[in-house]
């Protein structure tokens, strides 16, 4: 039911939904902070809270993912309230909207359907006044470049973690292990596959696993390097000799080009090579971008060999044209039908993905150059981008 519209039904309006919303599941008792400040201010204006929207262990950089602020835009939208106020406990639990812009907007939903919405926790009145107007924008802006300094605190601190040589997460690899370490450097014992840290100040690093193991990780080194073995060879060996991943699965091309070519196994901490910063876009970053710690595990194989299986895959990929790679790309799509990024991974003749999206721009440009259209649309890739 809607609320109703006249004046003498204005004048009795005092009933009201609140939203709240914490950013992690560490702020353990966030919501229920904001709903008792909220709860004081609607009692000392005559207001009755009647419904509440939570949004729990969510970030305000955007809607999505917000079923709470979605719900309450939506219901609004559609007349189902039977409120006339929506109390939030500041600008920013409404949202650190990067664009100001779009937290206006919300805003102006529930203003446009004549509900009005409160900040609790303010020293301004939002009553549309010019000051109100303008202090709230700042507040917006301020909400919004919080999270910009702090994304920026964080990653200088992730990035001195790496530094150090702690892992931030990811499963170990076949061939190694995680180690849990306390704050004064104490090795506390091996993580299984599952397990996290429970206190905040333990760090992880990676120590060599089992010797069976790094006996096959070696031996995929070398017979990629010195034998001459494809990805699609080692892989369909390794299977018909019973031994699994360290994910408990069968052996693929790809995955064995994950080992052949993660710097892991010679004791580097590699990071930062794909990025999502402020829940914006996920950026394929250059190598001068990457954070890299020489030596921080210990290595179980030889450097000179992992260059050896790293300059192998680069000349593979190098040394063909576009045309070449594009003729290559369509055998595959002739024999499968359809192509995909694991399609693509677990064809021995060609170059991993990645090698197309490097060299045509996107894997779904290089498909369209061969004429390959998915049945999904993904024409919203190429606009975004």
């Amino acid at each position: 039911m809607s609320w109703p519209r006249n004046k003498t039904d204005r004048e009795n309006r005092r009933n009201a939904a609140q939203y709240v919303r914490m950013s992690t599941e560490h702020q353990r008792y966030s919501t229920e902070n904001q709903a008792d400040a909220i709860q004081r201010y609607a009692d000392e204006r005559s207001y009755k809270i009647i419904r509440t929207y939570s949004d729990a262990s969510k970030s305000g950089l955007r809607i999505q993912g917000r079923a709470g602020l979605s719900q309450l835009i939506d219901d609004i939208e559609t007349g189902q309230t039977e409120f006339g106020t929506v109390l939030v406990y500041d600008v920013s639990r409404w949202g650190r909207f990067q664009d100001a812009d779009e937290s206006a907007y919300y805003e102006y939903i529930c203003k446009r359907a004549g509900i009005s919405v409160e900040y609790c926790a303010e020293q301004f009145e939002n009553d549309g006044s010019p000051m109100s107007t303008v202090v709230k924008g700042l507040k917006r802006a301020m909400a919004g470049e919080y999270s910009r300094e702090l994304s920026q605190k964080v990653f200088a601190g992730q990035q001195r973690l790496i530094e150090l040589g702690y892992r931030q997460g990811g499963a170990a690899g076949f061939g190694l292990r995680r180690m849990l370490i306390d704050e004064a450097g104490r090795t506390k014992g091996i993580l299984s596959r599952g397990e996290h840290k429970s206190i905040q100040t333990d760090r992880v690093t990676l120590v060599p696993g089992p010797a069976d193991e790094i006996a096959i990780v070696n031996q995929i080194f070398l017979r990629f390097v010195n034998d001459g073995w494809s990805e699609a060879k080692i892989a369909s060996d390794l299977n018909q000799r019973g031994i699994r991943t360290d994910l408990d699965r069968d052996w693929s091309p790809a995955v064995v080009r994950q080992i052949l070519t993660n710097e892991k196994y010679i004791g580097n901490n590699l990071w930062n090579r794909n990025s999502f910063k402020l829940k914006k876009r996920h950026v394929r970053n250059d190598p001068e971008n990457w954070v890299r710690a020489v030596g921080a595990f210990e290595a179980i194989v030889d450097a000179n060999l992992f260059d050896a299986a790293g300059a192998i895959i680069a000349a593979r990929s190098h040394v063909l044209s576009d045309e070449e790679m594009l003729d290559r790309l369509n055998e595959v799509l002739e024999e499968n039908g359809y192509l995909s990024g694991f399609v693509i991974n677990e064809a021995p003749k060609l170059p991993s993905s990645g090698a197309y999206q490097n060299r045509f721009g996107s894997l779904l440009r290089a498909c369209s150059l061969i004429g390959f259209k998915p049945d999904r649309d993904y024409r919203y890739i190429e606009i975004n981008r």
